[in-house]
């Protein structure tokens, strides 16, 4: 059995750029990548902003060199693309290799705009084609050569989360030998009118873990990582940049879309994770927080880990002001965030930010730091049905 999983690879694409340095960079400026909706067909475009990727489908599938693939699809194959690229495999067949992709509205940015004139018979493209979870999977497992072990997830907002833990476990257990773990999400109009009738959008940049938070901004993207096994590692003598050392994914099972107030499935996902690791929590340098600026889940998340730190809590800040909240892909996007402040020695900081919140003693990250040292990094993603999911990054 495999003991550490290695992180050899990453690739991603959001709001704040096309690829890992164009994201590194954003976040050393503290540059935000939120503003009103561009390529969305939405009647709700000018009340709210969203953290767009700043490409139409035109010029994605050029990027990817592909030809109309719906904007999900497209998206995730950028971004697989280069974590493969970065890690520098090209031969797929060379290692017992799987996919494990996240998704909550898959193909729905297409197929939304295509199912009326389908009934209609306006056309003869089946909407179904690209609406089910796992199509983008499959396209995308297919465009990259992977047949072995193909699977999607979806868990809401912990789905990469749980993408990166299925795979270092199937590592673990000799299963494989390597995995492209992560996820995607396109913007979609249901995705933001039932965000909108969940009333938990803000009109405005968001803020999270400040008292006067409104809610989440929505945003797109992906992110995947390439995890490897040790003995893969040593075998093709690869750089690795961090290991998967822990992982935990809990239920709050209080309710549908809030978490509980006391954050109990989160503080279990928490101390879950810490277990794997085999660190006291005492360990961990930084959090980056699920942090997505609605009021439940900020003073859900900080009562949790004010618990499971016993009031002794690391720096932690939310990096959802850069990016905007990228639902199953959110995970994965801040793993690779997660991965750029250790091998950068830097921290994010929550934007926008001005508030104590009144039902917590601790408080974000305001301001860049730098030289800051990160052995071992959290990150945590809960979603809608309870589903709380923690990972941990370390140094080798």
């Amino acid at each position: 059995m495999s003991t550490r999983v290695h992180i050899t690879g990453m690739g991603i694409i959001s709001a704040i750029g096309n690829s890992v340095e164009d994201t590194f960079l954003s976040l050393s400026e503290c540059r935000t990548g939120i503003e009103k909706i561009n390529h969305l067909k939405t009647s709700h475009k000018d009340e709210f902003v969203c953290g767009e990727v700043k490409l139409s489908n035109e010029d994605l599938n050029s990027l990817a060199g592909t030809k109309n693939y719906d904007r999900t699809t497209v998206l995730g194959l950028i971004a697989a693309k280069e974590a493969l690229n970065k890690a520098g495999i090209s031969s797929i067949k060379e290692a017992r290799t799987g996919f494990i992709s996240s998704t909550t509205v898959a193909g729905m940015c297409h197929s939304e705009l295509v199912y009326k004139d389908f009934f209609d018979k306006k056309t003869n493209e089946n909407f179904i084609d690209s609406h089910f979870s796992g199509v983008s999977t499959n396209r995308i497992a297919a465009d990259l050569g992977i047949d072995e072990y193909v699977t999607t997830i979806s868990t809401a907002c912990s789905s990469a989360a749980n993408a990166v833990m299925l795979g270092a476990r199937l590592i673990k257990n000799n299963i494989l030998d390597r995995v492209i773990v992560g996820g995607v999400d396109a913007l979609s109009k249901f995705t933001l009118n039932g965000f909108n009738t969940l009333m938990i959008l803000d009109t405005e940049w968001c803020k999270p873990f400040d008292e006067n938070r409104k809610g989440l901004n929505l945003g797109e993207g992906a992110a995947y990582l390439v995890i490897e096994s040790e003995e893969q590692v040593k075998k093709f003598n690869k750089k690795s940049l961090a290991i998967v050392s822990g992982y935990g994914n809990a239920n709050d099972a209080f309710h549908q879309t809030a978490s509980s107030a006391e954050g109990f499935g989160a503080t279990l996902a928490m101390k879950k994770a810490l277990d794997v690791a085999q660190i006291p929590a005492q360990n961990i340098d930084y959090i980056n927080a699920h942090g997505t600026g609605t009021p439940n889940n900020d003073s859900s998340e900080g009562i949790a880990m004010q618990t499971i730190f016993e009031n002794k809590v690391p720096k932690f800040s939310s990096t959802k002001a850069y990016t905007g909240h990228t639902l199953a892909a959110a995970a994965a996007i801040e793993a690779v965030i997660s991965i750029l402040s250790m091998q950068n020695n830097m921290i994010f900081p929550c934007l926008n930010r001005s508030e104590q919140m009144k039902d917590l003693s601790i408080s974000p990250v305001n301001a860049l730091e730098k030289d800051v040292t990160l052995n071992h990094v959290m990150s945590n993603s809960f979603g809608f049905g309870g589903n709380c999911s923690t990972l941990i990054f370390s140094k080798n």
